[in-house]
């Protein structure tokens, strides 16, 4: 049983898929993803199926589509019931199962298979329970605080650096918690844990040092559509959970200067962990994955936050870097395949020489590591209903090259050339040129479509203006 690998997963809230360095970004510096990336494997065209924090989560934890774990929206407060979990499935074979930072699961304190759980909600003060974050913060601070003492709003664009000594970030908390289950964990059995940092999703508060170290720089504007809003006629930039406003561009830079601080952050603290590893001398018989919920759009488009389907926020980063003892271990490794969240569980679970229970519907993307020839998924179909605007509801298929958007109040069809317009800055679906591609696309759609509840689909059209629903029937 020992001499099967240790498993770590590390995920953050609302990294981008281009926010890495080795991935050739223009500003954002991470030194230790980029030597994951390069001594393992890089997955480019990472999706979130449904761009949000909950149903994202699912999607990870149980291994299933959105229509089989019933996430489709946001919604909160639906209690997590799957009989099939990641560390459970783990736990029963022998694994030490142990989850740190934010999980996002209902209720709150619902282990969903792990042995244990050290928890960040991100929230503030809750009413169920205080989360074990913000019961250290009180104790270390000395005083009743909070994560949002600062005034900033969890989903707000307004950046400032944290007001609180630099050990007292949630950052640092999750990484500290992180290498204290190194000390323990049962020696006697393989481990998994899932590292949960809670940023660098709002509020943009890097410490001090990370946050200077960008505001000074200059960060190129993001890319702007020739499809996007370009007013604010509702002046929703002035709102601090705005979602779609102009900002000025002071307010604009110093959002994307603390975003890229926060992930640089994120970055040191995981090479932190990782050398606490090597001295526990079980970083060489470890595989990694790290990842990301969603994206965040930052500005692109003139959009922020996430849910919607455009590369910002549905594309996340996804790494895999393997056992330094695995025979014929890939490395240096760029796979261009379409891979999506719900394929962690299976990967995991793979590695640990596991069978599959269930209906799982992700699959393992250790064959993809092997050979690029590896029989795999053509496309992705992702989706998120009522995102804040009814007419935002929204689902999208791509294969990494090409991207087709449908949004179900309107029925307003989108095209993009991914592969020679990556930013999405021309929408192609009113082009007589690709008439063929939307047809392709769009007879795809009405087949993933057909049987939902909401009859998005009749099996020969798409049908506009239908309700949407946050959770399939199946799980409330």
């Amino acid at each position: 049983m020992t001499n099967r690998p240790n498993l770590v997963l590390i995920t953050t809230d609302q990294t981008r898929g281009d926010c890495l360095g080795v991935d050739g970004h223009p500003v954002v510096e991470t030194p230790n993803l980029d030597s994951m990336g390069r001594n393992g494997v890089r997955f480019t065209k990472a999706y979130s199926s449904v761009p949000s924090c909950i149903a994202a989560r699912a999607a990870i934890l149980t291994g299933l589509s959105q229509e089989s774990h019933g996430r489709v929206g946001y919604q909160e407060g639906v209690t997590w019931n799957y009989k099939y979990t990641l560390p459970g499935e783990l736990a029963k074979a022998g694994y030490h199962t142990q989850g740190v930072g934010k999980m996002h699961f209902h209720p709150a304190r619902n282990l969903c298979g792990f042995h244990n759980v050290q928890l960040i909600k991100g929230h503030g003060i809750v009413n169920e329970q205080p989360d074990d974050y913000y019961t250290w913060l009180k104790q270390q601070a000395g005083y009743d605080t909070d994560l949002i003492e600062h005034g900033l709003n969890i989903n707000s664009w307004v950046a400032r650096p944290w007001h609180l000594p630099e050990h007292l970030h949630p950052t640092n908390w999750t990484a500290a918690q992180s290498i204290d289950f190194l000390r323990r964990r049962d020696p006697g059995k393989p481990f998994f844990l899932w590292m949960s940092f809670f940023a660098p999703h709002p509020p943009f508060i890097p410490p001090q040092v990370y946050f200077d170290q960008y505001i000074n720089q200059d960060i190129p504007m993001p890319p702007v559509g020739d499809w996007a809003d370009t007013e604010d006629k509702k002046q929703n930039g002035l709102v601090t959970d705005t979602f779609n406003g102009k900002l000025s561009k002071k307010a604009l830079h110093r959002a994307r200067a603390a975003y890229y601080a926060s992930i640089t952050h994120i970055d040191h603290q995981l090479g932190r962990f990782f050398d606490m590893l090597k001295e526990h001398g079980q970083f060489d018989n470890t595989f990694f994955v790290f990842t990301s919920d969603h994206g965040e759009l930052l500005g692109d488009h003139n959009l922020f936050r996430k849910v919607l389907p455009y590369e910002g926020s549905a594309r996340i980063p996804f790494l895999a870097r393997f056992p330094e003892n695995m025979k014929n271990r890939p490395e240096n490794m760029i796979v261009d395949n379409p891979v999506e969240l719900r394929d962690i569980m299976p990967t995991f679970l793979d590695m640990a020489g596991i069978k599959l229970p269930g209906k799982v519907e992700g699959s393992s993307v250790v064959p993809l590591c092997r050979s690029k020839k590896a029989n795999w998924r053509k496309y992705i179909h992702g989706e998120h209903a009522a995102p804040f605007k009814d007419e935002l509801s929204n689902h999208y298929l791509t294969d990494g090259k090409e991207k087709y958007i449908w949004f179900s109040k309107s029925g307003k069809e989108q095209l993009f050339d991914l592969s020679n317009d990556p930013q999405e800055l021309r929408n192609l679906s009113g082009d007589a040129q690709y008439k063929n591609k939307l047809i392709y696309w769009r007879n795809i759609l009405i087949r993933e479509l057909k049987g939902r509840e909401e009859v998005f689909s009749n099996g020969k059209k798409l049908i506009a203006g239908r309700k949407t629903v946050d959770c399939l029937k199946h799980i409330l």
